[in-house]
């Protein structure tokens, strides 16, 4: 999965235990641990970008071409980086 994360930008803001200009991964998955509309949430903050979820500094731009299948698989597997 961390080769389809790469291939689609994610680690250019991301990484998966250090802020970067986004949230790292683990931060991610403890904010929305326990919540049940996690994936749900995430993969619409993913497609269509969103502002303000972790600060006014940087915003999440929109990805409206991965898949939902990718989307669900992206989001579950960031979902899952337990700090």
């Amino acid at each position: 999965m961390s080769d389809f994360v790469r291939a689609n930008g994610c680690f250019s803001c991301h990484s998966v235990n250090e802020k970067i200009v986004g949230p790292a991964f683990q931060s991610v998955s403890a904010k929305y641990a326990g919540n049940k509309d996690a994936v749900a949430n995430l993969m619409q903050s993913v497609r269509n970008g969103s502002i303000g979820k972790w600060g006014t500094r940087a915003a999440m731009p929109p990805h409206p071409s991965i898949s939902n299948d990718d989307l669900k698989k992206l989001v579950t597997w960031v979902l899952a980086q337990k700090p």
